[in-house]
């Protein structure tokens, strides 16, 4: 049995997994899904000065509280910045991190360096029309989304402040737990995890796996994800 902890995606939260909690209770894997502040059934407490450290928090905090150790980190998207961050302050607790299709920065990166000066620039004039200056409106969900996903999904998506994606992550530890990238192959032209994926390939401490789908097999094909998700976990 392993203990799995999740930082999921911007504008998600922990409902967006709702498939793959019966998956990992079946497999016999502990699951804690922490929602970030300011999102999902905590979006209550959004904010402008909700940032990047804050969400590395919210996750730190269930570490600590429910006193886990060994355990398979999943960052998802915008949470392999949360991933990276959680590994760094917690290290002696984390046995693996697993990154879905997600950011990987280095020490001193923001998620607006990774996504590039046209993404950047495409997020901030969203906020400025549409998020009073502080909050991301939403991006689309990818094309291969069922009608039925996106029923359910989309309505519980919420605007995320600006300051998770501006804030540069600051290493310190000097160590890091083993690191697995997950590359979903299906996300199309402009795909900015691919950068990721060829550092996985080039990097020793990484491990380059690949998955036939586009960025939340989550929800496209959850049965896929866990099938290589045990797999990974079950390597030595």
């Amino acid at each position: 049995m392993a203990t799995v902890v999740l930082a999921h995606g911007a504008w998600s939260a922990a409902w967006a997994w709702k498939k793959m909690r019966p998956l990992f209770r079946k497999a016999g894997h502990e699951f804690f899904s922490p929602t970030y502040t300011g999102l999902g059934e905590r979006a209550h407490l959004a904010r402008p000065e909700v940032d990047l450290s804050t969400h590395v928090q919210d996750v730190l905090a269930v570490l600590e509280i429910e006193g886990l150790k060994e355990v398979t980190l999943l960052g998802h998207s915008y949470g392999g910045m949360v991933a990276t961050g959680v590994a760094d302050k917690a290290a002696d607790r984390i046995a693996r991190v697993v990154y879905i299709d997600a950011f990987a920065p280095k020490d001193g990166q923001s998620l607006f360096d990774l996504l590039g000066p046209k993404g950047e620039a495409h997020m901030r004039a969203g906020a400025a029309k549409d998020g009073d200056g502080w909050k991301l409106p939403l991006n689309p969900m990818p094309p291969d989304t069922s009608p039925e996903d996106a029923a359910w999904a989309v309505p519980k998506r919420r605007p995320q402040p600006i300051k998770t994606f501006e804030e540069k992550i600051k290493l310190s530890s000097g160590k890091f737990p083993p690191r697995h990238y997950i590359y979903a192959k299906k996300n199309g032209p402009g795909d900015v995890f691919r950068q990721f994926a060829e550092r996985a390939k080039n990097e020793p401490g990484w491990t380059h796996h690949e998955i036939d789908a586009s960025h939340n097999p989550h929800i496209t094909c959850p049965d896929v994800l866990m099938a290589l998700l045990s797999n990974i976990m079950a390597a030595k």
